[in-house]
């Protein structure tokens, strides 16, 4: 895996010797994670950097978290979004959930291989989660009509970011439909404005003020 943290330091130009060791870090710990419990595709680690970790950094290019704010990962799975957001703003809180135990029990032996100081993994439902956030992120988790009831109330009032609390989820394809279904105040942010793989012609930041 030659491209491992180099593919991120192409487009994240200023991170520090301890993120590129993480980042570097991140292929062996998902290797050997998800060998005892599979929750990326065999076919998908060889991807990782790109499918996964700079996928997940997508938020990044459209949102610069503050440090002090508070971000909520739903349905995180392995740790997407949210662990290589946590290596990227390490003074930003990071709480991740998955209703799947087995797949926390990874997000929290990946944080902690990683020595990250700033995630909080639970095993819950988004439902069950009783915090305030200054935002949410998700991967396609499901539809947004379905999504923004798990979600709503969960948002601090005030906003210290230069873009209002909300949601910023990553989905692919044509949104146009279920955006409309949703009859949410959404907008779109093409990823591929930002990374040039293929990987990311028809994927978005999909991004709900609350």
């Amino acid at each position: 895996m030659e491209i491992r943290s180099t593919l991120i330091q192409e487009y994240f130009k200023d991170l520090t010797d301890e993120q590129i060791a993480q980042f570097d870090q991140l292929y062996d710990l998902y290797s050997f994670w998800n060998a005892q419990i599979n929750v990326i595709s065999r076919k998908d680690i060889e991807e990782l950097y790109v499918r996964h970790i700079l996928h997940s950094l997508g938020i990044a290019k459209f949102c610069t978290f503050k440090p002090g704010e508070k971000v909520l990962d739903v349905g995180t799975g392995g740790g997407f979004p949210g662990i290589p957001l946590a290596i990227l703003f390490p003074e930003t809180q990071f709480h991740l959930v998955d209703s799947i135990g087995k797949k926390i029990k990874v997000v929290t032996e990946v944080a902690a291989g990683l020595g990250l100081k700033n995630v909080k993994a639970s095993h819950l439902r988004a439902e069950q989660v009783t915090d305030k956030y200054d935002f949410v992120v998700s991967r396609a988790v499901t539809r947004l009509i379905d999504f923004y009831p798990w979600v709503k109330g969960k948002f601090n009032k005030d906003s210290k970011n230069a873009i209002a609390n909300g949601i910023l989820y990553l989905k692919g394809g044509d949104l146009a439909e279920e955006i409309a279904e949703s009859r949410l105040k959404a907008e779109l942010y093409p990823l591929a404005d930002y990374f040039k793989e293929e990987f990311f012609e028809t994927k978005f930041v999909v991004y709900i003020p609350q």
